[in-house]
């Protein structure tokens, strides 16, 4: 008999209680919609891992004028190959990253008759929403992912009504949100500067403007080694901040082979999304990145603000036109943000969408 996922689905949305729902009920093996297809489990044995680090990049010296440079060269160098780099003496207090995490997994952990108020399967619904895995239901017969996840969408300039968070995580929510909007300013701007563009470049495009806010929990999982936290993907943004906490199980594609990007206490992540390597015309790589599943007996938090360009009305992307010359011709046509990112959502998340913008 054909297996059909769809039941296994319908369980878990009624249930309205998530993955998490799922390891409170004792499950020791895992439902089928969870579990990876052969192909990809035997590609997995066969890889090698990266030994190689992440880079780490030291805001501490921006005030002065050699230690701007060598922030400016680091990123380069960062975005140039991983897409991706660490952040360190950023200025988000660590009270502020502190709260953030434990303010995600109180409200993961909290009963879920109060929890299910803010459950909702449809991305559509309302600007804060918990789910259990978003593209499960987009896409027929993905695999689906271990974690549960609360997203607050349509934040623009970072602002929204705080009486829209739950309460339970209200406080550290907002106080959150206004720093890590303000530090984007600060990242754009050195992020113009290491593609040899004026300061205020990239903040001129408009490309943060409007941002979503993803509050993801990770369960432990009783066969980790069969699914995955997170599939591989690259982000359909210009540029995400990910604050993690100290479980691990984050990875990014280098060279072929899968990198652990390991915690760094009260550091930040920066990676580059698909429409920066567009404006950039390749010279910043989009990282390909994922979460492998655990098995402590911690869950694990992260919590991911994405800088997504959408705006009112809607603007096209394209290489920025101080990058093109003879030598190096357009390789990316223009593009609308939301286009992109509803192709991004109608196909596997380990499709890029890239291709389909590349000239």
């Amino acid at each position: 008999m054909d297996y059909d996922p769809s039941d296994e689905k319908k369980f878990i949305d009624d249930a309205k209680a998530g993955v998490k729902g799922l390891v409170d009920s004792g499950v020791v093996e895992i439902p089928r919609i969870f579990i990876r297809p052969p192909h990809e489990l035997a590609e997995e044995l066969n890889m090698c891992k990266s030994t190689q680090q992440v880079p780490v990049v030291d805001l501490s010296g921006i005030h002065v004028e050699d230690g701007r440079k060598k922030i400016v060269d680091g990123i380069r160098e960062a975005c140039e190959k991983w897409g991706l780099f660490q952040l360190i003496n950023h200025g988000i207090p660590s009270s502020v990253l502190e709260g953030m995490i434990d303010g995600t997994r109180k409200f993961h952990e909290q009963d879920v008759e109060v929890k299910k108020e803010y459950y909702s399967s449809d991305p559509t619904a309302r600007q804060v929403r918990y789910e259990s895995n978003l593209l499960q239901y987009k896409t027929k017969g993905l695999t689906s992912n271990w974690k549960d996840t609360l997203y607050i969408s349509e934040l623009v300039s970072g602002h929204i009504e705080p009486e829209e968070i739950p309460q339970v995580c209200r406080k550290t929510f907002v106080e959150y949100i206004n720093h890590v909007v303000k530090l984007e300013d600060i990242l754009l701007g050195l992020l113009s500067e290491a593609l040899g563009l004026k300061t205020n470049h990239l903040k001129a495009t408009e490309c943060d403007k409007r941002q979503l806010m993803v509050c993801h929990y990770y369960p432990a999982c009783p066969q980790p080694e069969l699914t995955l936290g997170t599939e591989k993907h690259t982000d359909p943004v210009f540029v995400t901040i990910l604050l993690q906490d100290q479980n691990g199980g984050l990875q990014v594609m280098c060279d072929n082979q899968w990198a652990d990007v390991t915690p760094i206490e009260h550091g930040l992540v920066v990676n580059i999304g698909d429409l920066l390597q567009i404006l950039s015309n390749d010279k910043f790589v989009s990282a390909i990145h994922r979460v492998v599943a655990n098995k402590v007996a911690e869950p694990r938090i992260s919590v991911i603000f994405f800088f997504s360009g959408v705006s009112t009305p809607p603007k096209m992307f394209g290489p920025i036109k101080e990058l093109i010359s003879e030598e190096n011709p357009p390789l990316y046509k223009q593009v609308l943000v939301v286009d992109y990112v509803s192709n991004f959502l109608s196909k596997p998340l380990d499709k890029t969408s890239l291709d389909l913008v590349r000239l």
